[in-house]
């Protein structure tokens, strides 16, 4: 058995994973403010899974970690962050979690940790190389090559927040800029343009997606409008970097069902013709990825523990 977290912006997600890849119980609670609290609740989180497989006659071996940010996965380190997380950056999530736990700490961005787990979808075994991204309270994306994320030298392959967008977003990225993608089609951006097309607060986005379903045309708009944006900037990038599949998580795409076709249309529209047959889709580990993958970072590292 291993231990799986999701660090999220908003939420913090735990789970006891077995060996099959089951997900066999989970805890899921808000982010708390400042990195000091968020390890320590993480810690609380594993330590409370680790008594559960402990009553079940289980052994929890090591734990893994998504984490927001440009993480050094050879350290554990944040290396940077934006300021959805303040003082995020900096912060040794492995060695301080593996002090608190006395366990094997594995951490890794926590979109790279989605795309190990959105590749484990058998409808993607074959394939060399999948852009995994998601779109949640942020952008993010990850490269998989061979079934592995490819980081590059400075830990930042697939950090698609920042790609270059015509036109300026309501909500500013991340890092301060409009004209990024992240101000276009995360979560609370689309939120935030609903608010500007209609000169009225911001409201959640889960309020503007149940006033798309109930006809509301000016959210339809919106979320078409990010969607659209984010296949035509995929494709782009995908002519760069080539790719077998591109797979969709986050927030926005699991809430949102029709999200992900109008992402797909966008992107076979602009594609190179040898890319407008590529896949676009939600892979079968679905919201469960970002856990799934974790527990496989756990258990790589957890088969250098002795039993």
């Amino acid at each position: 058995m291993v231990a799986a977290v999701d660090i999220g912006g908003t939420k913090i997600a735990a789970a006891l994973v077995d060996d099959t890849g089951v997900i066999r119980d989970r805890i899921r609670v808000d982010t708390p403010h400042g990195a000091p609290a968020i390890l320590c609740v993480v810690a609380e989180l594993v330590a409370d899974l680790r008594q559960r497989a402990d009553q079940g006659g289980e052994r929890v071996r090591a734990v893994g970690v998504g984490a927001p940010g440009v993480v050094d996965s050879s350290t554990g380190v944040v290396r940077s962050a934006t300021q959805t997380l303040p003082g995020w950056a900096g912060t040794p999530i492995r060695d301080e979690l593996s002090r608190m736990l006395q366990l094997p700490v594995a951490v890794a961005n926590d979109v790279r940790a989605a795309a190990v787990g959105a590749v484990l979808d058998p409808a993607l075994r074959d394939c060399q190389q999948v852009l995994h991204v998601s779109v949640g309270t942020g952008v993010g994306g990850a490269l998989i090559r061979h079934g592995r994320p490819v980081t590059g030298p400075h830990a930042v392959t697939g950090e698609v927040a920042h790609l270059l967008v015509p036109g300026q977003g309501a909500l500013a990225c991340g890092c301060g800029r409009y004209d990024h993608l992240e101000a276009v089609a995360a979560g609370p951006a689309i939120a935030a343009a609903y608010a500007r097309a209609t000169n009225r607060p911001v409201r959640p986005l889960t309020d503007v997606t149940a006033l798309m379903r109930a006809g509301n045309q000016d959210a339809r708009t919106v979320i078409h409008a990010a969607a659209h944006m984010l296949g035509r900037a995929l494709a782009g990038l995908v002519a760069a970097i080539d790719a077998d599949a591109v797979t969709l998580g986050g927030g926005v795409v699991h809430g949102i069902p029709e999200f992900t076709a109008t992402v797909a249309a966008a992107f076979h529209t602009e594609a190179l013709p040898p890319l407008r047959t590529l896949p676009v889709l939600v892979p079968a580990t679905a919201a469960d990825a970002p856990l799934l993958g974790a527990a496989h970072l756990a258990r790589q590292i957890g088969q250098e523990v002795p039993s």
